[in-house]
C-alpha cells in the first residue's frame, strides 16, 4: 500500500466534504509508519508517507487531536529514534558518537518531515501541564532533540535545516520537560555552568534567530542554570560604559540592536529574551540597554511608569539575588546618561551666568516653541497614564501656555509675515 499525492490535490481534498475519508489516510499513514519503525533499512517510500502526513496536519489541523489520541507522537518518536539509529546510556540520555557518520541526506529528509509533523500536533501543549505518562514521552523526545542538535549531517544546508526544526519542535513542548537538555553529565569537553551541561546552548544552534531567541527566553524563564549561563555570555557584568550598548560586536550589542529593529517579531523576541536575563526588573532591563532601546518594551508590557519587578509568567521563579555593580561601573554610575546608557562627556550649563529673571524668560521660550510644534502637528505631547502605557497628552497646547507666551508667539509670527511683506 503505496500513498502518494500532490500538495495541490491534497488541498483540493481540505476543500470538499471528505472528512471520514481523510480520518481513514491518517490511519492509514499511521499504521504504515508505525510498521515501518523496526524495519533495518526503510523503504524510500517512507519519506512519501512522512510528507503526506505532514501536509495533512498542517492543512487539517483538526485531525491532529485524533492523531494524539492514537498515539501520533509516541509512534512518530519511535519513527525519528529508528530513522537515527539512536542509542541509549541512560533512561533520557542517548550515547552521543564523536566517531559516528553524519546523517545521510536520505535519513535527514525523514528525520526533518518527522520534526515538523511533531511540531503540528504538539504546539497548542507549549503552556499545559502534561500528565505523568506524557511528561515521559516528551522528555525522551527531547533527549532525542538533544542529539538532533548536536549530530552534522552530510550537507551544510540539511545540518541547518535540521536544527531549525528541532528548535522549533523545543519550542512547542511543555516547558518542564525541557530540563533532560540539561541532565546529561558532564564530560572534560563539556560547555558547563553551575555545575550543569551546556553543550546544547552553545553556538551549534544557527538556523532561524527568532524560534532561537524564544527558545533561551522560555528556557531562562525556566531553569536558573539555563539563565545564568546564557546571562554570562550575554550579559557580563558592566565596567566599560564608554560606549552606547548597541555599538560593538559582542552578543548583547547584537542583540540590543535587534530591539530596535524593522521586524517586529525579532525586535520582542531579541527584547524579551534581555529582559528575562534581568529577571524582568526594570531598572536593571534599563541599566543594561538604555532607556531609548528599552523604550519599546516597556511601553507594550505597559512598564514606562518604571515599576521595577513584573513577572508576566507564572513559570517564572526568579532567585532574590541582586545585580551588584563593579567598581568601574559605579565610579562612573552618576555620569552616564540614562537615555543612551552610556557615560556622556561632562557639558558646560547652559543656564550658567543667567539671573533668575532669564531662566524664567527662556522656559517661557521653550514652552512657546513645544506648544506652537503641538499645535502645527510637528510633534505629539504623550505621556504616561496608570498603567504605564504611552498615551497623548490633551490639552498640553492650552494650559502651559500664559497669555504672555501666546502675545509673544502671536507676536513673533506677524513679525515673521511683515518680514515677508
Amino acid at each position: 500500500m503505496v500513498f502518494m499525492t500532490s500538495s495541490s490535490h491534497l488541498f483540493n481534498l481540505t476543500n470538499s466534504q471528505t472528512s471520514i475519508s481523510s480520518v481513514s489516510l491518517m490511519n492509514g499513514l499511521v499504521e504504515r509508519i508505525s510498521s515501518s519503525v523496526n524495519w533495518s533499512s526503510p523503504s524510500s517510500v517512507q519519506f512519501y508517507e512522512l510528507r503526506l502526513m505532514f501536509l495533512i496536519t498542517a492543512l487539517r489541523p483538526e485531525l491532529n487531536n485524533q492523531l494524539q489520541k492514537i498515539g501520533g507522537v509516541s509512534i512518530l518518536t519511535a519513527a525519528l529514534e529508528s530513522t537515527l539509529e539512536v542509542k541509549w546510556k541512560e533512561p533520557y540520555e542517548c550515547v552521543l558518537d564523536p566517531a559516528a557518520p553524519p546523517i545521510s541526506p536520505e535519513a535527514s529528509q525523514r528525520v526533518i518531515e518527522i520534526l515538523k509533523i511533531l511540531f503540528n500536533i504538539t504546539y497548542s501543549n507549549h503552556r499545559q501541564e502534561p500528565g505523568e505518562d506524557d511528561a515521559a514521552l516528551y522528555r525522551h523526545l527531547v533527549a532525542i532533540l538533544r542529539l538532533c542538535l548536536l549530530r552534522k549531517c552530510m550537507m551544510a544546508d540539511d545540518t541547518d535545516e535540521l536544527q531549525g526544526h528541532t528548535v522549533n519542535l523545543l519550542t512547542a513542548l511543555p516547558l518542564q520537560c525541557l530540563d533532560v537538555l540539561l541532565s546529561v553529565p558532564l564530560t572534560p569537553d563539556s560547555e558547563q555552568s553551575q555545575g550543569v551541561n551546556m553543550d546544547c546552548s552553545g553556538d551549534k544552534i544557527k538556523e532561524k534567530l527568532t524560534p532561537i531567541l524564544n527558545l533561551l527566553t522560555e528556557s531562562c524563564r525556566a531553569h536558573r542554570e539555563t539563565r545564568l549561563y546564557i546571562r554570562k555570555h550575554i550579559l557580563p557584568p558592566l565596567r566599560d560604559v564608554s560606549h552606547k550598548p548597541e555599538e560593538g560586536n559582542t552578543v548583547k550589542s547584537r542583540l540590543i540592536r535587534l530591539m530596535t529593529h524593522l521586524d517586529t517579531d525579532l525586535k520582542h523576541c531579541a527584547a524579551d529574551l534581555i529582559f528575562v536575563l534581568c529577571k524582568e526588573n526594570v531598572r536593571r532591563f534599563v541599566k543594561y540597554t538604555g532607556y531609548g532601546n528599552a523604550a519599546g518594551l516597556l511601553a507594550t508590557r505597559g512598564l514606562l511608569g518604571g515599576q521595577g519587578v513584573r513577572n508576566y509568567n507564572s513559570s517564572a521563579q526568579y532567585s532574590s539575588d541582586s545585580d551588584s555593580d563593579t567598581e568601574e561601573y559605579r565610579q562612573v554610575r552618576d555620569r552616564i546618561n540614562p537615555v543612551t546608557g552610556r557615560m556622556e562627556v561632562q557639558q558646560p550649563d547652559p543656564m550658567e551666568g543667567m539671573t533668575e529673571e532669564e531662566k524664567e524668560e527662556e522656559a517661557k521660550r521653550l514652552i512657546t516653541l513645544f506648544s506652537k510644534l503641538s499645535r502645527d502637528d510637528i510633534i505629539q505631547p504623550m505621556g504616561v497614564d496608570e498603567e504605564g502605557k504611552l498615551v497623548p497628552l490633551q490639552g498640553l497646547g492650552e494650559n502651559p501656555m500664559t497669555e504672555d507666551a501666546k502675545t509673544e508667539t502671536e507676536t513673533d509670527e506677524g513679525a515673521d509675515k511683515e518680514h515677508m511683506d
